[in-house]
C-alpha cells in the first residue's frame, strides 16, 4: 500500500529557493510569526557574529600593523566598524517592525546591504594589504575572510541572502588577489570554496526554515491549547478534575472548587464520590447515577456524558461528567482524570420541555397525549391478560356561558377547581386528564368491575354540579359523561376515544348532566347526522325548506295579533326532517346564516299581503347577529316585500349575549333604529336575564312553555316566576306572550295572571301559508 502524506506535514516540499533566501513568503505559513522566531535567533547570536569580526580584525591588523600607514589601517578598522553597527541596526529596526509577507522582498534586500558593505571593506582588505606583504601574509588576510564566511554560514542561517552577497564578494575579491600574484591554484581553491559556501548557505537555510516553521507551529499548537484549557477552566460552567488511585481528589481546580461550594485546600485529599453525595454517604442509599459513576471508577472504566445527580451544600444539583483513567509509563494505575459541568440548568429545562409535553398547565393534569399514551398502555395489558379497560369522556354543560360572560380568566379559575375535584374521585390504576377546553377524561385500567365506571360516572356528574366559588361570585355548571369499554368498544386508542365521544354527544343530546354509555347503534345517530348535513347543505337550492306559522292571540279579546315563522325541512332523501334535528345541525356548521336570511325574506313577503295590524315575529340566530351585514340582510327583505319596519318582530334568545354581546347588541340596535320589534323568546332558561332587560328595550317577553306547563300542574315555583316575569314586564312596558298554551284552562289561567298574548296548539298549530291566510281572513271578517 502506497502511503499518503500531507504537503502541509512536509514543509521543504513547496519552499523555492526564493523562498528560501527570503525573497518571497512561504506559502500557507504565518510570515510574522516565522520573523518572531527568527528575530528572537539574530538578537541572541549578535554577540558571537561581532566577536568573530574582531578576533578577524585582530588576526590581520596584527599581521601588517607595521606594514601600513596606521591611518590607513584605522581608516578599514572604522569603516568595518560602521558596517558591523549598522548592520545590528538593521537586524533590530527589522526586528521591531514585523515586516508582513508584502514586505518580505525589501526586507531582504536591507538586511543584505550591511552584508555588501562589510564584503567591500574586507575585499579592500585583500586586493590592497597582500602589496605590504608576502605570499603567506596574504594567506592570513584569505583565512581571516574564510572564518567570516564560514561564521556567516553556521551563524546567519536566518538571513542567507546577505551570507550569500558576502560570500560572492569575499570570493571573487580572493580569486582576483591570487591571480594578480600569479597564485592559480588557491584561485581554483577559492572558486571552489565559493561553490560549496553557497550550496551550503542554500541548504542550510532551508532546513533552517523548515526547522523555524516546525517551531512556529509547535509554538501556535501551545498556544491554541494554552487558550482552549484557561477559557475551559475559566468557563462559567466548566471544570476539570482529578482523582488518584484511592479515588481521592487531588491537584484541585479553583474552578472545580467552586463548583464544589469549598476552598481547594479544603478538600485536596478527600474522598471524590463522599464530596458529591452528600448525606447519601452517610446512609449508603445512593442514585443509580452515583452507583454507576462509582463502578465506573472501580472497574476504571473510561466514560463520557455522564448525568450524575449531586448534592453540592445539601443543593441537589445535576453534573455531566467524562473521565478518563491515567496510567505511567510502566502501566501502573494512577487514578482518573476528567472534565465536568454543571447541567443543572438544562436539566430542568428539558424536565420542564417534558412535563409541558405531557401534562396540562392550567389543571396541572395529563394532557391528551399522556391520556393517550395511558390508554394505549391500559388496552394493551387487557388484551395480554384478558381483562378490560375504560376511557369517561367528560364535559362540562354550561361552561361556555361563564368562560363568554364571565371572560376566561375566570373560566380558568373554574377549570383548574374542576380539576381538583376530579383528583380526589379517581383511585388507583385511574388516570385523569384533560384534553382541552372543557372537557376531560378518566382512564380505567382495570374496568372488570362495571358497576366502577358507573359509579365513577355519576359520583363526576355529582362533584361537578356542585357550586364554585369564584372571585365571590357562586357559579353552576353541569357535567356530562360518555364512557367506553375496550377491548370491546374498540381495540385501538382512536376507536375507543371516538366511541366515548359518540356517548357523550348523546348524553349532552338528551339535555345533559347524565352518563352515556357507548352503544354500537350511536353510530347510525352520527352518520345519520353526517347524511343530514351532506343533504341540508343543498336544501336551499333545492327548495326543500318551506314556513309554517303559527297564530299569536290577545289574551283577553283573543284577536289574532301576529304569527311566528317557522321553518320545516321536507327532504326527498330524508322525508320530514324535525326542526330539533336539523336546527342544532344547521348552527354548528353555520347553515343557519343563509337559511335564516331566507327564513326572514319569505317572511315578510308573506306578511305583506296581510292587514297592517297583524305582525310577523322570525327567530334569529345567535350566529346571524354576528354577521357584518345582519342589519341591511333586514333592510333587503322590508325593501323587497314592502312590509312596514313595525310589522316585523325578531325573537332573540339570552344566549346571544353570551357571545360577543357587544356586537350582538348592536345589531339589534340597529334593526331596532329601523322600527322593527325585538322579543326575548325562553325567557327564564338562561343566565342573568334581568341584566339583560336592563341593557336592551324588548318589546315583548315571551314565557317559556316549561313554566306554562308547570303553571298548569299547579307548581308553585312556575306560578311564582310567571307573576314575577308580567309584574316586571309591565312595569318596563313590555307585552308578555305564554308559549305552550294547549288547553282553555291554561288560557284562562295566564289571562287572569295578566298576561298579554297566548301561543299554543290551542289556538293554532303551525301551517301552511294558505292556512294562515284563511285564518287572517276568518279573523277580518270577525272584526267587520
Amino acid at each position: 500500500m502506497t502511503e499518503t502524506r500531507d504537503p502541509d506535514l512536509d514543509v521543504s516540499t513547496h519552499l523555492a529557493t526564493s523562498v528560501v533566501l527570503g525573497l518571497k513568503p512561504p506559502a500557507r505559513e504565518d510570515w510574522s510569526g516565522l520573523r518572531a522566531i527568527e528575530g528572537s535567533d539574530i538578537a541572541r547570536r549578535a554577540v558571537s557574529r561581532l566577536a568573530l569580526h574582531g578576533l578577524a580584525v585582530l588576526l590581520v591588523t596584527g599581521q601588517y600593523v607595521s606594514r601600513i600607514d596606521p591611518m590607513l589601517l584605522s581608516a578599514w578598522v572604522f569603516a568595518l566598524s560602521a558596517m558591523l553597527v549598522y548592520g545590528v541596526r538593521v537586524d533590530r529596526l527589522l526586528n521591531d517592525q514585523g515586516p508582513g509577507p508584502k514586505d518580505a522582498y525589501r526586507e531582504a534586500c536591507r538586511q543584505a546591504g550591511p552584508f555588501v558593505g562589510k564584503g567591500v571593506v574586507w575585499s579592500f582588505a585583500l586586493l590592497y594589504f597582500p602589496q605590504f606583504g608576502s605570499l603567506g601574509d596574504m594567506m592570513t588576510v584569505w583565512v581571516a575572510c574564510g572564518l567570516l564566511v564560514l561564521g556567516s554560514i553556521l551563524g546567519r542561517s536566518e538571513a542567507p541572502l546577505g551570507t550569500l552577497v558576502f560570500t560572492a564578494i569575499i570570493s571573487l575579491a580572493g580569486m582576483v588577489s591570487f591571480a594578480l600574484t600569479g597564485f592559480y591554484a588557491m584561485v581554483c581553491a577559492v572558486f571552489a570554496f565559493a561553490l560549496m559556501t553557497i550550496m551550503r548557505t542554500i541548504d542550510g537555510a532551508r532546513a533552517a526554515l523548515v526547522a523555524r516553521i516546525a517551531e512556529a507551529r509547535i509554538i501556535e499548537q501551545a498556544e491554541v491549547v494554552s487558550l482552549l484549557l484557561r477559557e475551559f477552566e475559566e468557563g462559567e460552567a466548566d471544570w476539570l478534575w482529578e482523582i488518584d488511585n484511592s479515588r481521592r481528589l487531588r491537584s484541585v481546580s479553583p474552578r472545580f472548587a467552586f463548583a464544589l461550594g469549598r476552598e481547594a485546600q479544603e478538600i485536596e485529599g478527600r474522598p471524590f464520590l463522599e464530596i458529591i453525595s452528600g448525606k447519601q454517604w452517610d446512609t449508603g442509599e445512593f442514585s443509580a447515577s452515583l452507583r454507576e459513576l462509582a463502578e465506573n471508577l472501580k472497574i476504571r472504566e473510561a466514560f463520557s456524558n455522564l448525568t450524575v445527580a449531586v448534592s453540592i451544600r445539601g443543593q441537589n444539583c445535576w453534573w455531566e461528567l467524562s473521565g478518563t483513567p491515567v496510567y505511567d509509563e510502566k502501566g501502573r494505575y494512577l487514578g482518573f482524570r476528567g472534565v465536568g459541568s454543571d447541567v443543572t440548568a438544562q436539566r430542568e429545562s428539558s424536565e420542564k420541555i417534558a412535563y409541558l409535553a405531557r401534562y396540562d398547565t392550567l389543571t396541572k393534569l395529563p394532557n391528551r397525549a399522556m391520556l393517550n399514551d395511558t390508554l394505549g398502555d391500559a388496552l394493551r395489558e387487557a388484551g395480554k391478560w384478558r381483562t378490560r379497560c375504560a376511557i369517561l369522556m367528560v364535559d362540562l354543560d354550561r361552561f361556555k356561558a361563564i368562560n363568554d360572560s364571565l371572560g376566561h380568566l375566570v373560566g380558568d379559575q373554574m377549570l383548574a377547581q374542576v380539576a381538583n375535584r376530579l383528583r380526589e374521585l379517581i383511585g388507583e390504576g385511574e388516570v385523569c386528564g384533560r384534553l382541552g377546553g372543557d372537557e376531560f377524561a378518566i382512564v380505567i385500567r382495570d374496568a372488570s368491575d362495571s358497576k366502577r365506571i358507573d359509579h365513577l360516572a355519576q359520583s363526576v356528574i355529582e362533584r361537578l354540579s356542585e357550586p364554585y366559588r369564584v372571585e365571590n361570585q357562586t357559579l353552576y355548571v353541569g357535567a356530562s359523561v360518555g364512557s367506553a369499554v375496550g377491548p370491546r368498544d374498540g381495540e385501538t386508542v382512536e376507536e375507543l376515544l371516538r366511541n366515548s365521544d359518540l356517548a357523550l354527544y348523546r348524553a349532552k343530546d338528551d339535555g345533559g348532566g347524565n352518563h352515556f354509555a357507548y352503544v354500537p347503534t350511536l353510530h347510525v345517530v352520527a352518520e345519520e347526522r353526517r347524511k343530514l348535513e351532506v343533504s341540508l347543505r343543498h336544501a336551499l337550492e333545492r327548495n326543500e325548506l318551506l314556513l309554517n306559522f303559527q297564530p299569536v292571540v290577545d289574551a283577553n279579546s283573543q284577536e289574532l295579533v301576529s304569527f311566528e315563522a317557522l321553518v320545516r325541512w321536507q327532504s326527498p332523501e330524508h322525508g320530514f326532517v324535525s326542526p330539533a334535528k336539523f336546527i342544532p345541525i344547521a348552527e354548528d356548521t353555520r347553515l343557519i346564516v343563509p337559511i335564516g336570511r331566507w327564513v326572514l325574506e319569505q317572511a315578510c313577503l308573506e306578511a305583506a299581503a296581510w292587514p297592517d295590524h297583524i305582525r310577523i315575529a322570525v327567530n334569529v340566530s345567535p350566529e346571524q347577529l354576528l354577521e357584518p351585514d345582519f342589519s341591511a340582510s333586514v333592510v333587503r327583505a322590508l325593501s323587497a316585500s314592502g312590509l312596514a319596519p313595525q310589522r316585523l318582530e325578531l325573537e332573540v334568545t339570552e344566549s346571544i349575549f353570551l357571545r360577543d354581546a357587544s356586537v350582538a347588541r348592536n345589531a339589534l340596535e340597529e334593526v331596532m333604529a329601523l322600527g322593527c320589534q325585538i322579543a326575548l323568546d325562553d325567557f327564564g332558561t338562561g343566565y342573568s336575564s334581568l341584566g339583560y332587560l336592563r341593557k336592551m328595550e324588548f318589546s315583548t317577553i315571551k314565557v317559556d312553555r316549561m313554566f306554562v306547563q308547570g303553571a298548569a300542574q299547579e307548581s308553585a315555583e312556575s306560578l311564582a316566576i310567571i307573576r314575577a316575569v308580567i309584574a316586571m314586564a309591565d312595569s318596563l312596558g313590555m307585552a308578555t306572550t305564554a308559549e305552550g298554551v294547549e288547553t282553555a284552562e291554561e288560557a284562562e289561567l295566564l289571562r287572569t295572571m295578566g298576561c298579554t298574548k297566548i301561543q299554543g296548539y290551542y289556538f293554532g298549530r303551525p301551517m301552511t301559508p294558505e292556512d294562515a291566510g284563511s285564518i287572517v281572513r276568518r279573523s277580518e271578517s270577525l272584526r267587520a
